[in-house]
């Protein structure tokens, strides 16, 4: 079975499906500068000559350090590549989150991250977070109106509800999903099966947890030994082969890891292997 390369992102910016998630390239909790900017500077630089053009980042990531240094690294771009930034989670400390979604801020801060990538337009710019304390119509507005004044060229969500694409859908084209999904987690199934209906792109975070699917002697463990392979690898490769809108960013700071999961496009799954890790997670 052959896998399509590609993905159209809003029907018509094409990327490669494995992408690559930029959260760890920060310090300890999300928080602050790498303990190695040179190492993570040169991993950024090598995405392209990898094969890489998608790349996810968020202005909560540091804060801001993750988009800066995104720039420093690979600015002016690489035609085709394609940044994504979210907004909506404030930062106040090591590990802490705080859902924000006025107007004014989502507004605000893409502006900034517009600045911090040096683009002239942002690719894909997501919501983060709902925050429960703002209406989500007003959210949705903010987003909408960024799109109008050609800040954002696509828009996206993150972890959401069906109920949440369709009403964010009535205020603009939604481009992409965001959920937390992989082998072992799959609450959102739903939504998975909403963005295929829709050509609407699912980008899986945390897409290498397996829990305790990684025991030795275990399903995902045999097909891996049987490929020659990590499990992560394995894991990869049934993500892009469960969906033709699946779009996984596996996220390291090591160019060890970052080649080693890449790898997983070489991996073909066949079709008894596919069930049984499709039966994993149920």
């Amino acid at each position: 079975m052959t896998i399509n390369d590609t993905f159209l992102l809003g029907g018509s910016t094409p990327i490669r499906r494995l992408g690559y998630g930029a959260m760890r390239i920060t310090g300890p909790g999300v928080w602050g500068d790498p303990p190695d900017r040179d190492g993570v500077i040169a991993l950024l630089r090598s995405l392209p000559e990898l094969g890489v053009d998608f790349i996810d980042t968020a202005d909560s990531y540091g804060p801001n350090v993750s988009e800066e240094l995104i720039r420093d690294a690979l600015a002016p771009y690489r035609a085709g590549t394609v940044v994504a930034t979210k907004a909506g989670l404030a930062r106040t400390g090591p590990g802490n989150w705080v859902p924000l979604g006025r107007p004014e801020y989502l507004i605000q801060q893409a502006y900034a991250s517009l600045r911090r990538l040096g683009v002239e337009q942002i690719d894909l710019w997501q919501l983060h977070r709902i925050d429960p304390a703002v209406p989500r119509g007003e959210q949705f507005g903010a987003i909408a109106w960024l799109l109008e004044q050609g800040v954002i060229r696509h828009a996206g969500l993150s972890e959401v509800g069906v109920a949440d694409i369709d009403e964010a859908r009535r205020h603009f084209p939604v481009a992409t999903v965001q959920n937390r999904y992989n082998l072992a987690e799959r609450q959102s199934e739903d939504v998975l099966a909403y963005a295929e209906d829709h050509g609407i792109g699912f980008i899986p975070w945390f897409p290498l947890a397996a829990g305790s699917l990684l025991q030795p002697g275990g399903v995902l463990d045999a097909i891996a030994r049987r490929h020659g392979a990590t499990p992560g690898q394995v894991a990869l490769a049934w993500l892009l082969r469960r969906s033709p809108v699946m779009l996984p960013i596996p996220g390291t700071s090591s160019l060890a890891h970052l080649r080693e999961n890449l790898g997983a496009w070489e991996l073909m799954l066949s079709d008894e292997e596919f069930a049984a890790l499709s039966q994993l997670g149920r």
